[in-house]
Parts: structure tokens; C-alpha cells; sequence
């Protein structure tokens, strides 16, 4: 049981009958005026300009002007001309990709917009926080960021941290009668009010510290920096080996245009400039598959975490179980009537409740026939709220016969503070150890005649035991089964709850955790921090948990080398939120604190939300894996053509045409092929990644390179053969032809080794494969085109020698993967050797 479930809960503000807030068009045009509330612009990603910007400086875009320049600079007009008009695919494509990864971003983003509760035209509504406007009047309540600049002006009290503002770390305190000002940026820790806006947007004063400070985009990961360095590492390799080629070709004595268009060729064929594009597209396409799934991203970064996440810390209530509180039974001491249990409970909640269990007991007071209203029509005199240290609400109403003091709690914490004899206190432990064994939260109810003037200590030991109130929270339905598949993923779950030890046990028991002793808060707090690691490994339930033992927990596991998962909801949440690997806040009921500190948002609370974006994020990492292996898989060959050709003096068989067209089956292929494809079988039957583990071993580095290779010696044997038989366009055409081929052959052994390829064919591979034997057919047999590619008819034998030579030279190596240690499995791996490492993100 958390802070944030016994939160105090505040009458909503009850507007005076005389304010009703903007109309619809007033609000529309002081939004025109003040522009929209938002403290520091989200830098301008997308726009058409911008990304066709960014395209055209891709680094074949770049090398398809240099070409056209070299061509032109020799009278081969034609070429130069193709060259340019190559741009327009090449661009489009690029275009088309980022916008739908830009779109993506921008519908997630859109849905974990923050917003606000307004009166508009006499009426509450909520909006989104960027559409409000000063004069707007705005609802706030606890766990709730403040907005905009105001003031208060009507509602209870609220304590605001306002310590990112003004570095005061203990809560300041906004009197309504004082019109208190309320500053954006801010987080209402207790209260409920209304606030008048006067300042949004850049004008408030958070917006005037941060208008020096430029929003940048979600932080790169570790994989992701060392992708960028991996690209610029091989680019300038490429360049340096582009001007050895140059002046090789110089010194043999070939014309420069030839030798700077072989050099061109080369560099087009060896920046690998696919793989970053590739890596974004995947994580913002994997944020957007999970936010229709009710998982919202946050942190993009985060989408690679997820599949490496080895330990995830729960929240028992509204996450395993389904958070519909109902009060199931009253237990009544010897001589006490179940009636006098339900008024006390009754008066020991809030007037206009707001947290399920007051909610709960009113409901069932109510159907017990109990007059709530004339109960809370009294006066309240004090309000002794529930604070984490002393888990219980205590009320003392002024009533016709003086003071009268009503509280609910934790049991021990109201036997502690109340007056019982000790046969009170036996019976009263021994029925909650009962109800709790079964599963059920218990809250224990006393009551008692007060004094005129008390503070809660006397309150409370005026008080004196009347029984318990029984609540059932039912396990979700779906929760065991998720549970279940985390078990055989190798993910730790650990279950935590303010609950009883008794309770946390059943509910465990009934969940299938492992029958692990349960642990406390308070053997939190008494361990040291190396004492807490080994406390963490061994426990899987911990009761009696507060906000401040979930940060311990979260360090602890990352101390012992977990990659964390924490769930969370209350405002007092957001520092363990922060502190973990991936922090997930509660949508339904989670503070917007908490929201603005996690990393992912779910919308629906359910813990099997969370482990279906584990499942995706392992699912996103298997193929990205897979599109790099294709990609290195097909950049072998195009370098050593563009390499060994000219080193045996025979005609280019790759011409910058002929790699722009290659550009297209690429992108697609990698883009689009790989990642649509649905999860692996047994992707949850696999142990984490470790952090720290590599992205490849040094094994299948080195084995997508000999694929490569292997289709390189057919393709290189078919073109020599066939300049010897042939002319050079025939030979180029029957080349290309088995070069083409073999690509399609190595998406399709790199996705069979899923066993999906053929289990479960995807549209979008049968469309792309489609796509691309057609281009072969239009390129060789249409005039025109064949012109343009400087590619000459092929007869039904150099179709058939041109498809088997292309599709056995890049499986000719399959059967000795095992024996390279290529089998690419994601699963744990020792290999310490390879490009790209795997890191922990965070």
C-alpha cells in the first residue's frame, strides 16, 4: 500500500456560482494572442523542407551529385542526367522512411501529451495543458504539475514542492485566503484548488529559466553512439580507401574520368550510412507499435532497454490485481455491531472521497443503509491525514455530544497508537492474520469521544478498537499468465505492496511466486547497502513498502548488475522512476510527477502490458540484429566488386546507377522486411541479454562477411565467364542478375532461421521480392532502360545460370554456420570480440 493509494483526499473544488470560466472563443483567441502553453518548443523535427534537408545530404545523395559532376565534366551527358535523376528515388526513399519514423514519434508524443482540468463556459473539461491560456481557471489536486503561473482562489490548502524553482526542499505551503501564488513547473504534493492563470507558455517564470536551454532529442543510447562511431570509423576507411584507388588507377595510367567514377563507385558501395537510419526507424516504429498496445514511450532509448530487462519491481495493487476495490465484509469485535464498524469507517474517511478504499466503504455503507451525508455533515474539527511513517487517517467531528474521533489504518500502527486491553489487541491481530491469509487488505477501525482541544497524539489515544473493514482486490486475469511468461524468459518479478506480510503472501501464493520468505519495508530500512543486495537476490515479495524503500531496491539490483524495471504512480515515485533502467508509470491513475519521470506510461496498468513490451522490445532487438547482418551480408559484396574488377582490368561491372537501383532493394529490404517481422516462437523462452553483451560476436561478424564473400567469387566468376563469351552488357546483365538474386536469397535464409519466412510469409517481404525481380525484368528487357543501365538481353540459359549461381553462392556457406558460432541466437553469449557492444542503456 503506497502513499499515493492513502493519499489524503481534498474536496474538489466547489466553483462559486459566478465563475465560469472562458468561453470557447475567448480562449481560441487569447491562444492566438499568448500562443500555446509550452515552456520550451519541441524542436522542429519533422516539416516537408526539413526532412527532404536532411535527405539530401545523405551520403549517396552526395556521391550521386559528384558522379553527375564527373560525368558531365567528360560529355557523358546521359549518365550525368541519370545520375541526377537517380536523386529523386534515392531521396524519396529517405524521405518516406523518416517521415513515417517522424510520424510515429509524433503520434506517441501526442498521447502522452500532458493536460489539464479547465472551466470553460461554466463546465470542467480537460484539454490538452499546452491549450491553456491566462484567465483560464485550472483544477490541481495531488501528485499534479502545476501548469501555468497563478494564483489560488479556492479549495483546501495545498504543500507544493517548489524546490526546481527555488531550491527549497521542504514543501511550501499556498493558503487559499492568502491568494497564494502558484508557479509552473511545480508539484502539488497535498491539496486540492483551483488556480487563476496569469502567465503561460516562455512568460512564466520557469519559462524564463529555461529560455536558454534548447529541448534536445530523447539522449542516444550506448548501441546507438556506437553505431555513429562504427559509420564514421568505415566512412572514413571507405574515403581513404577511395583515393588509394584513385591514384592506383592514375599510376597505371587509366583516363581520371574512369578512375573518379571508380572511386565514386567504391565509396557509394562501402559508407554503410544504412545502419543509423535503420536503428532510428526501428526504435521509433517499436515506440509507436507499443503505444497501441497501451504502452506510451517516452524516452526512445528506452525501446532498446526493454528487451534487455532482467529484473522487473511491480506494484501488487491495480497492476497484478485489477485495482476495483470493493469492501467485502465488516469484521465486528465481541459486542460490537457491524453498524457501529461502518459509521466510524464512515467518519474516518474524507467528506468527498477520492481514494478507492473511502469510496469503497461509502458504497458499501450506503447499501447498509448507512446516512453518509448526515455523518459528514457535522463539522470536521481536525484532520490528522495519513503520512508514510504513520499509515492512518484519524478525523474528529464536532457532534451534538462534543468530540467525536474516528480512524482507520494499518493494524499495527492504530494498536500502537490507540488505548486496547491486551485481549483487544490478541483478537484484533489474530482476525486481521485471518483475512490477510486469504488474500484480502484489512484496515482496522477505532473510535472514541475527544477533547475540545487535541492534538493527534490525544486524538488518538482517545481512541478505542471497534473491528475491521475487509477489502478484495481480485488478481487480473491476465496477470498469472504474463507472470508465467516472464518466469520462462529469465526475468525476475518482484511483487511490491504496502499490504500486510499475510496478505502479500496469499496474493503472491495465488500469483505463483516462488514460496520466498516475505520481506518488509522494515528489513529495508534495516539493512546496509551491501547487507540489501543479498536481501534483494533472495526475496521476490516485499510488504509494507514505501516510496522511499523502491529507490533502495532499484540501486541495490543495478548494484548487483540488473537491468531494472520499476513500476510506480505517486509523486513520491518519481525518484525510483528515474533512478531505474525503465521506469513505468501508471496512466489511469498515476500523478503526472510520476508520468513526467518514467520512461514509459501504461495506459491500461495492467502488468501484462509491461511484459508484452518486453516481449517487443526483444522482438525490435532480434531484428534489428538481423537487418545489420543482411546489411553487412550485402555490403561485402558491393565493395569487392566495386575492388576486384578494376583490379583485373576488366569493364566496371557497377556503375553508380547500377548501385543507386542496389540502394533501393536496400532500403526497403532492411527497413521495412525486417522490421515488420512478428515475433520469434521462442523469444520468451530465452534468457536476458546481459549488460555489457555484444550486439555480434566476432563469429557472426565474421560469417555474414564470408556470405558475403562466397556470393562475391559467384557473381565475379559469372561476370569474367561471361566477358568471355559475351558482350560487356550481356555479362553485366547476367552479373547483375545473380547479384540480385543472391540478395533476396539472403533476406530469406536470414529470416528463415526464425522459422518465419516460411511459416508465416509476410506481406510486405512477398511485396518487396516482387518489386524487385520485376525491376530485373523491366531493367534487361526493356530498350530503354537497358540503355540507361548500359545492360545488354539475356537468353533462358543466362537466366538460369544467372539464378542458380546468385542464389547457391549466398547459401553455399549455411551448413558450416553452426561450426563459425554464427547461429546468431540473441539469447546470453561469453564472445567478448565485436563491433558493436551491446550496453546497458541508461
Amino acid at each position: 500500500m503506497t502513499a499515493r493509494t492513502w493519499r489524503r483526499a481534498f474536496p474538489r473544488p466547489a466553483y462559486p456560482p459566478d465563475i465560469r470560466g472562458l468561453t470557447a472563443p475567448e480562449a481560441a483567441a487569447r491562444l492566438r494572442l499568448h500562443g500555446p502553453n509550452v515552456v520550451v518548443p519541441e524542436p522542429a523535427r519533422g516539416g516537408t523542407l526539413r526532412v527532404l534537408a536532411r535527405a539530401l545530404v545523405d551520403p549517396m545523395a552526395l556521391l550521386l551529385v559528384a558522379a553527375a559532376v564527373v560525368y558531365f565534366t567528360v560529355g557523358e551527358r546521359t549518365d550525368a542526367i541519370v545520375a541526377l535523376i537517380a536523386l529523386i528515388p534515392i531521396v524519396g526513399v529517405n524521405v518516406v522512411l523518416e517521415w513515417r519514423t517522424e510520424h510515429a514519434l509524433a503520434a506517441v508524443a501526442r498521447l502522452a501529451a500532458p493536460t489539464a482540468r479547465v472551466l470553460r463556459d461554466g463546465a470542467e473539461q480537460i484539454i490538452a495543458a499546452r491549450d491553456i491560456v491566462p484567465g483560464d481557471t485550472v483544477a490541481v489536486q495531488e501528485g499534479d504539475v502545476i501548469p501555468a503561473d497563478g494564483v489560488v482562489t479556492h479549495g483546501t490548502q495545498l504543500d507544493v514542492d517548489e524546490s526546481a524553482l527555488i531550491g527549497e526542499s521542504l514543501p511550501v505551503r499556498k493558503d487559499v485566503v492568502d491568494r497564494a501564488r502558484l508557479l509552473a513547473g511545480t508539484a502539488v504534493l497535498g491539496g486540492r484548488a483551483s488556480m487563476l492563470v496569469h502567465r503561460t507558455g516562455a512568460s512564466t517564470e520557469y519559462g524564463a529559466l529555461a529560455r536558454s536551454v534548447v529541448t534536445a532529442a530523447d539522449p542516444q543510447s550506448p548501441l546507438q553512439r556506437a553505431i555513429r562511431r562504427l559509420v564514421l570509423q568505415l566512412g572514413a576507411i571507405a574515403l581513404v580507401v577511395c583515393a588509394g584507388v584513385l591514384a592506383v588507377a592514375l599510376l597505371r595510367g587509366e583516363p581520371f574520368a574512369a578512375a573518379l567514377i571508380a572511386s565514386v563507385s567504391l565509396a557509394m558501395a562501402a559508407v554503410p550510412e544504412e545502419l543509423p537510419m535503420v536503428f532510428t526507424l526501428y526504435l521509433g516504429l517499436g515506440a509507436w507499435r507499443l503505444a497501441r498496445g497501451n504502452a506510451l514511450v517516452r524516452r526512445l532509448a528506452r525501446v532498446e532497454t526493454l528487451g534487455s530487462t532482467t529484473v522487473i519491481c511491480v506494484d501488487k495493487t491495480g497492476t497484478l490485481t485489477t485495482g476495483r476495490v470493493e469492501l467485502a465484509r465488516v469484521v465486528a469485535m465481541p459486542g460490537t455491531e457491524e453498524r457501529t464498524v461502518l459509521d466510524a469507517a464512515v467518519r474516518a474517511s474524507e467528506p468527498d472521497p477520492f481514494d478507492p478504499l473511502d469510496r469503497a466503504i461509502v458504497r458499501a455503507a450506503e447499501r447498509a443503509g448507512v446516512d453518509v451525508r448526515a455523518l459528514h455533515a457535522a463539522p470536521l474539527v481536525r484532520d490528522h491525514a495519513f503520512a508514510a511513517a504513520h499509515p492512518m487517517v484519524t478525523h474528529a467531528w464536532g457532534t451534538g455530544d462534543g468530540i467525536t474521533v474516528a480512524a482507520k489504518g494499518a493494524t499495527e500502527t492504530l494498536l500502537a497508537s490507540i488505548r486496547a486491553s491486551t485481549g483487544e489487541q490478541a483478537w484484533l491481530r489474530d482476525a486481521m492474520a485471518r483475512e490477510a491469509a486469504r488474500g484480502a487488505r484489512v484496515l482496522a477501525v477505532a473510535a472514541g469521544a475527544g477533547r475540545p482541544e487535541a492534538d493527534r497524539a490525544g486524538d488518538e489515544a482517545a481512541l478505542h478498537p471497534l473491528g475491521l473493514v475487509v477489502f478484495e482486490d481480485p488478481v487480473r486475469e491476465d496477470a498469472g499468465t504474463a507472470l508465467a511468461k516472464c518466469r520462462r524468459a529469465g526475468i525476475r518479478v518482484i511483487m511490491l505492496t504496502g499490504d500486510h506480510p499475510a496478505t502479500a503472501a496469499a496474493i503472491a501464493h495465488e500469483l505463483g511466486f516462488p514460496p520466498d520468505a516475505v520481506s518488509t519495508g522494515a528489513d529495508i530500512d534495516a539493512a546496509p547497502d551491501d547487507a540489501l543486495i543479498a536481501l534483494v537476490r533472495g526475496t521476490s515479495v516485499f510488504a509494507r513498502v514505501r516510496p522511499e524503500h523502491k529507490l533502495r531496491l532499484v540501486r541495490a539490483l543495478r548494484a548487483s548488475g540488473e537491468v531494472v524495471a520499476m513500476t510506480g504512480d505517486g509523486t513520491n515515485d518519481a525518484p525510483a522512476l528515474r533512478e531505474a533502467d525503465v521506469g513505468i508509470a501508471m496512466g489511469r491513475r498515476g500523478t503526472e510527477v510520476a508520468r513526467a519521470a518514467a520512461s514509459l506510461v501504461l495506459l491500461d496498468d495492467s502488468f501484462a502490458t509491461i511484459e508484452r513490451s518486453v516481449e517487443d522490445g526483444r522482438r525490435i532487438f532480434d531484428n534489428l540484429r538481423a537487418a545489420f547482418v543482411y546489411l553487412i551480408a550485402f555490403h561485402v559484396p558491393l565493395v569487392l566488386l566495386a575492388l576486384v574488377i578494376p583490379a583485373v582490368s576488366a569493364p566496371l561491372l557497377l556503375l553508380p546507377v547500377h548501385l543507386v537501383w542496389l540502394e533501393l532493394i536496400v532500403h526497403p529490404t532492411s527497413a521495412l522486411v525486417f522490421e515488420a517481422r512478428p515475433a520469434a516462437p521462442d523469444v520468451m523462452e530465452r534468457p536476458p541479454r546481459r549488460p555489457g553483451d555484444e550486439m555480434f560476436t566476432s563469429g557472426e561478424l565474421a560469417f555474414a562477411a564470408a556470405r558475403g564473400a562466397s556470393l562475391t567469387v559467384a557473381v565475379v566468376v559469372l561476370y569474367l565467364a561471361g566477358l568471355a563469351t559475351l558482350a560487356e552488357e550481356g555479362a553485366r546483365s547476367v552479373a547483375l542478375v545473380a547479384l540480385v538474386t543472391g540478395q533476396a536469397t539472403l533476406v530469406i535464409t536470414e529470416l528463415g532461421r526464425a522459422r518465419d519466412a516460411i511459416a508465416r510469409p509476410q506481406p510486405v517481404l512477398l511485396a518487396v521480392l516482387a518489386a524487385t525481380f520485376v525491376s530485373v525484368i523491366a531493367i534487361v528487357t526493356i530498350p530503354a532502360f537497358a540503355d540507361l543501365f548500359h545492360v545488354g538481353p539475356v537468353d533462358a540459359l543466362g537466366w538460369a545460370v544467372a539464378l542458380s549461381s546468385g542464389a547457391l553462392g549466398a547459401v553455399a556457406l549455411e551448413p558450416l554456420r553452426r561450426l563459425a558460432g554464427a547461429e546468431g541466437r540473441p539469447g546470453p553469449r561469453s564472445g567478448r570480440s565485436g563491433t558493436v557492444r551491446r550496453a546497458a542503456a541508461g
